[in-house]
């Protein structure tokens, strides 16, 4: 069984698999740094400064005792984390994009195929009709 599970883990594939997810984390992180510190500087800056993240609904207040603690935690709807996360979407969604279409500029194009000469029949007919004459 053991034999078996190091022929498994050894294949191409799963190797293969492993890469892509390391590579995947590191290109996640990349995207991620660029949308924080470069993308979504400049979504603020365009909406004004806005910080979606502090909009919200609130369903019941908090309850603050008199020593100042908290004994009862504010209930609300944040819509604007999700705005946020929906912008965080696209921000990601147009550099992955952007990598894409640049990567597929980079590749090479697939040759062309060979032009089709007489196929197998085609070369025994001629045989046999020349046999004939």
């Amino acid at each position: 069984m053991l034999k078996e599970f190091r022929d498994f883990i050894m294949t191409g594939n799963v190797i293969d698999l492993a890469v892509a997810v390391i590579l995947g984390a590191a290109l996640g992180g990349v995207i991620n740094g660029f949308v924080e510190n470069i993308a979504m500087p400049f979504v603020g800056h365009f909406t004004g400064g806005a910080d979606f993240s502090s909009l919200k609904i609130v369903l019941d207040e908090a309850v603050i005792a008199a020593d100042g603690t908290v004994t009862k935690p504010e209930n609300s709807i944040n819509y604007g984390s999700w705005i946020n996360s929906i912008v965080n979407l696209i921000a990601v969604g147009l550099v992955l994009f952007a990598i894409v279409k640049s990567y597929n500029k980079t590749r090479k194009p697939a040759p062309e195929p060979a032009p089709a000469g007489p196929s197998e029949i085609d070369l025994l007919t001629e045989i046999r009709d020349a046999l004939k004459k």
